[in-house]
């Protein structure tokens, strides 16, 4: 069994999953503009997921955890829990990208919803980087089409008018908060509270139970840019 979390964005996800097991995702998905609270939120959301899906840390061989690019106090804070958990429990700890987690999530909910034989367009994943820029990555499938990259909301529109990246899905809080920009440029962007725009700790499961482990003390934050705040000029 995996356990699963994210803190990359203002919500704060936990989530537990088996192959052919039980599955039960735990959030605090707080309203726009209102703070985050991944600090007194975050362990007991894990616990929630372990109820959830009748499991105990026994069950549990490996923990995954989204890296960002993302918001970096949220950030820090998952990556050390992810960190101490692992480290108190003995257990497997791997990072993976919160982008990708989210569009694989935004990815699913479009093909819950689509027609049968209609083809799935690229997911165009889009995090709220703030300072007037987000965090956007995409996919087709399994296939990256974009890495992941700190942009302003007007370049990213410029790069969806032709090629394989021409009329995504656009899926996240980037995404509703630029909607004007992206749609603009041919994105489909769901309804402002569809599913689709949340990073689901469960995708964050799943990559995880893919991906390879990494050594404890080389998981970091994938920043993308220089944290908002940095210390002063030596005089």
């Amino acid at each position: 069994m995996i356990l699963g979390i994210d803190t990359a964005t203002p919500s704060t996800a936990a989530a537990v999953w088996a192959p052919d097991g039980p599955a039960f995702e735990a959030r605090d998905d707080p309203p726009a503009g209102e703070r985050p609270q991944h600090a007194g939120r975050l362990l007991a959301l894990v616990e929630a997921a372990l109820e959830g899906a009748g499991a105990g840390w026994d069950d549990v061989e490996r923990i995954a955890v989204g890296v960002g690019p993302g918001g970096f106090t949220g950030l820090r804070h998952g990556i050390a829990t992810a960190r101490a958990l692992a480290q108190g429990r003995g257990l497997a700890l791997a990072g993976v990208s919160s982008l990708e987690a989210l569009a694989r999530g935004a990815a699913a909910t479009a093909g819950a919803d689509a027609a049968p034989g209609v083809e799935a367009p690229p997911v165009l994943a889009v995090i709220d980087a703030r300072r007037g820029e987000v965090f956007a990555a995409a996919w087709l499938g399994d296939e990256r089409l974009l890495e992941p990259v700190a942009i302003a909301p007007d370049r990213l529109a410029a790069m969806l008018g032709a090629g394989r990246l021409a009329a995504p899905l656009a899926a996240g809080d980037g995404s509703v908060r630029f909607r004007e920009q992206l749609e603009r440029a041919g994105a489909v962007v769901p309804d402002d509270r569809s599913p689709a725009h949340r990073v689901s700790a469960l995708q964050v499961c799943r990559l995880g139970a893919a991906g390879d482990v990494t050594d404890r003390d080389r998981l970091v934050p994938d920043y993308r840019r220089e944290p908002d705040a940095v210390p002063p000029p030596p005089q």
